[in-house]
């Protein structure tokens, strides 16, 4: 069966995305979506997405990882699934649709920034070295330094499959300060297995763990491999916060149509 599919990237975070408004697609089998994933024998990403039709929303967003395997909340394909739908004609000024963390808002701005609305968090599991607090996906934040010459692989490798968080995985965000209000962060993603140029929920976690006020607004700005994001929010208490929003780019890339 010959399907079309999209290809779009935020900040190098790269998806596939097709349009089964239709409901007409195939039941893609974990092996099928590996192979859509794989870089040199199918087309190459971090992930699949699907564009579906949901009463009382403007459309359900549908992931998986690069492994095949169904997936927690993707804020940059979050971001990328809003732009596709405004490109398939879905044109709104504000959208509400339905992720697999559930409800969520976004909004295109004129310079075609998409900002995303993310969950509240409400808690975070401070430790020795490290926080971990869910963002969508779970996320083990550890602030560290010359994060640019790191072998993220091997130390994100390493505490993935640690006896911790083996079972169930975790991302890896290795976060440096680089200014008052600016960060730079590295990402080993689970179900991709590997470093990936951009994280959106991993950047989003890194930037809540980044605040300066006990109280109120803050922006922070992040630097990926990728390129810049920037992600506002209210801290409501020490280990809560709400109004989060993730902001960034969201681009199409190519069209093309494979067989399955």
């Amino acid at each position: 069966m010959e399907l079309t599919f999209y290809k779009y990237q935020g900040t190098g975070n790269d998806f596939i995305i097709f349009d089964n408004r239709t409901n007409l697609l195939p039941s893609f089998s974990e092996k099928n979506l590996k192979h859509l994933c794989d870089r040199k024998f199918g087309i190459g990403a971090d992930g699949v997405m699907l564009l579906n039709t949901l009463p009382s929303y403007d459309f359900e967003m549908v992931y998986f990882n690069a492994d095949g395997k169904p997936s927690s909340m993707c804020g940059n394909g979050g971001r990328c699934m809003v732009r596709f739908a405004n490109d398939r004609g879905i044109k709104k000024e504000s959208y509400r649709f339905l992720a697999v963390d559930g409800e969520h808002t976004a909004s295109i701005d004129l310079d075609n920034t998409v900002r995303l609305k993310m969950q509240d968090v409400n808690d975070v599991e401070m430790h020795a070295g490290y926080a971990i607090l869910d963002t969508g996906s779970p996320h083990y934040i550890k602030n560290s330094t010359d994060v640019r010459n790191m072998d993220v692989y091997k130390r994100g490798h390493e505490i993935r499959y640690s006896p911790e968080f083996g079972k169930e995985g975790i991302n890896i965000n290795f976060v440096e300060t680089t200014g008052d209000y600016s960060i730079y962060v590295r990402t080993y993603e689970r179900g991709v297995e590997d470093e990936t140029l951009s994280c959106g929920t991993g950047v989003t976690a890194a930037a809540l763990m980044s605040a300066h006020h006990e109280r109120g607004f803050n922006q922070v700005e992040v630097q990926t491999n990728g390129g810049n994001l920037s992600v506002e929010f209210n801290q409501t208490g020490d280990k809560s916060f709400s109004d989060i929003y993730l902001c960034g780019p969201a681009t199409f890339v190519f069209k093309g149509s494979i067989n399955i």
